[in-house]
């Protein structure tokens, strides 16, 4: 009896690990077929990518030289006019004011406290 039993269990065993092959083997080729897709489903995806970056780089050097640059050019020249006027006319202040520090912009102002009320009616 305890052979039979023994043997029964080979053969599940032997069946067990010839299923464990197969399905293994079934994965190995699914994931082979994944990389393949990937990759060609990657390249054009890549290109696209790389031509969209391309398009970025001239959009950005068109938008600096024809936009950007006049318009900082017009406001320092303005700048520069308006002080000529103010120096030509004597409305320089005669003292500079102090320059606010950029954590001073961004502070906000604390309420007051209210008046003390004294004592009489």
């Amino acid at each position: 009896m305890v052979g039979v039993v023994r043997d029964i269990l080979i053969i599940f065993l032997a069946l067990t690990s010839i299923v464990v092959w197969v399905l293994l083997g079934i994965l190995i080729w699914q994931i082979w077929r994944l990389t393949k897709l990937v990759q060609s489903e990657l390249k054009p995806m890549i290109l696209d990518t790389k031509e969209t970056i391309a398009t970025v780089r001239g959009t950005t050097a068109f938008m600096s030289e024809n936009v950007v640059t006049p318009v900082i050019q017009t406001s320092s020249r303005v700048a520069g006019y308006r002080r000529t006027v103010m120096a030509l006319f004597g409305q320089l202040p005669s003292t500079p004011t102090p320059a606010r520090s950029s954590a001073a912009a961004f502070t906000t102002p604390t309420a007051s406290a209210p008046p003390a009320e004294s004592g009489t009616p």
